[in-house]
């Protein structure tokens, strides 16, 4: 196992007004951002990596590998040196990555660890039922271990016993949680199931805004977070896959009382990844993590609002979106405090 351990402080790399929009934040903007955007992440470099063939059945975000011009060594090398860059990029906004190695040939989505656990600001770390047999085996002590050693892990909450009920609910693909308004939403599939999530945001003191978001052939969008993406003053909303127009509105209203702008995506932009970001804590203030596929398929007047209030950082994953996931996908945020 690799550890890339907190890095320096960013300075001269950072534009200046960036740096000066840093500097003026208001004590409760600095405790917002905190409350909502981590400054660490884990991020799993896989050494096996393909498209999961158990997943493709209800992941239309997902290539099949036979429409690919590459072996599966090349592929796997190309994904682990996608990680690689990533995890550099980040480090050099400022964000702490703890990368880990994953040697198994069993475990194709290992790229994907947000779906396994999640981590909260009271301490606790949370293990999630997973939908796929062959992703059950992502769960790994090994990082759970890296937790308690660097934080204060107060208790881990262990819901993958709920697999054997054919009730699962995969972490923050399934729930995008709002830790400022302690509200996880949840777009309704076949890996968010509403009695498993009821069972754990009942666990975290989280509200359950649930709804139903679709692709244009009106299947369910696998996991929430392809197409929404809640940080601390703005929000990527998919608004057109939510065909309620009492859900949508429902979206809206909790998002915009929370303080946010909202940022609509079209259809078309999630098939792009565009809702798959997440903001971060760098050196110099929020950072949103983005595929580069994702933010080229923004309008300018969509760039120039996430501008408003993060810098964004583009990184180039095509490799890893092949699987039908993005960035987002690939950071676990650690939310948990120091030791």
């Amino acid at each position: 196992m690799t550890i890339l351990d907190r890095p320096p402080r960013a300075s001269s790399a950072s534009p200046p007004e960036l740096r000066a929009s840093s500097r003026t934040r208001s004590a409760d903007e600095e405790a917002r951002l905190t409350t909502q955007s981590p400054a660490a992440v884990v991020m799993v470099r896989p050494h096996h990596f393909t498209p999961n063939p158990q997943t493709a059945a209800d992941n239309a975000f997902q290539t099949d590998p036979a429409d690919v011009d590459a072996t599966r060594g090349e592929l796997a090398a190309r994904a682990a040196a996608e990680v690689t860059r990533a995890a550099a990029a980040l480090r050099g906004a400022g964000v702490t990555v703890h990368l880990v190695d994953d040697e198994r040939t069993d475990r194709p989505d290992g790229v994907f660890p947000n779906n396994w656990f999640s981590t909260h600001g009271d301490g606790r770390v949370v293990l999630y039922p997973m939908h796929s047999p062959n992703r059950r085996g992502e769960r790994r002590a090994d990082v759970v271990d890296l937790l308690r050693d660097g934080y204060a892990v107060t208790d881990v909450l262990d819901h993958s016993s709920l697999e054997r009920d054919g009730r699962v609910v995969e972490g923050t693909g399934a729930l995008v949680v709002d830790h400022v308004d302690r509200v996880a939403y949840v777009a309704l599939s076949q890996r968010a199931d509403p009695a498993a999530v009821a069972v754990v945001c009942a666990d975290l003191g989280l509200d359950v805004l649930a709804f139903t978001a679709t692709d244009a052939e009106g299947v369910p969008i696998y996991h929430t977070n392809v197409m929404m993406s809640v940080a601390s003053r703005f929000a990527l909303v998919g608004l057109e896959s939510i065909a309620s127009t009492g859900e949508r509105r429902r979206v809206v209203e909790r998002l915009t009382a929370s303080g946010r702008e909202v940022v609509a995506l079209s259809r078309d932009q999630l098939g792009e990844f565009a809702g798959n970001a997440l903001e971060l804590r760098g050196a110099d203030g929020p950072v949103l993590a983005i595929s580069a596929r994702g933010w080229a398929a923004l309008t300018p007047a969509q760039r120039r609002a996430v501008s408003r209030h993060a810098r964004p950082l583009p990184l180039e994953v095509p490799t890893i979106e092949l699987a039908g996931g993005s960035v987002r996908c690939m950071l676990a945020g650690v939310h948990l405090t120091r030791r």
